[in-house]
């Protein structure tokens, strides 16, 4: 039996993440963030670098990129047209979600 304890903050919207520490958490380097950025993957809050406050939603997107750069070799304008349509097909999932409450989601 595995007796370790696990702590962890949960993290939303009104969690905020500097860039050192998203990029600590994500396992990735900060340029690789900045990157993202730049290809409009995140949108950070915050004019300059030194001041960028990233979401909690922005960990799980950082996460996602790093699944889809490692998994299937995407570059950064593979993991943004990726991205776009993984949001479009979750956002059409809750639009038959509202109009069919037995939709199934799977």
């Amino acid at each position: 039996m595995n007796d370790e304890i696990f702590s962890g903050l949960l993290l939303n919207d009104e969690h905020c993440l500097s860039l050192s520490e998203l990029s600590h958490a994500c396992d990735v380097h900060a340029d690789w963030i900045i990157e993202l950025v730049n290809e409009g993957i995140l949108e950070p809050r915050g004019k300059d670098i030194q001041h960028w406050q990233f979401s909690g939603i922005s960990l799980s997107r950082v996460q996602t990129c790093v699944r889809l750069k490692r998994d299937l070799d995407l570059n950064l304008p593979g993991i943004a047209l990726t991205l776009q349509l993984l949001d479009e097909i979750q956002s059409l999932k809750n639009h038959l979600r509202g109009i069919d409450p037995d939709f199934d989601q799977s």
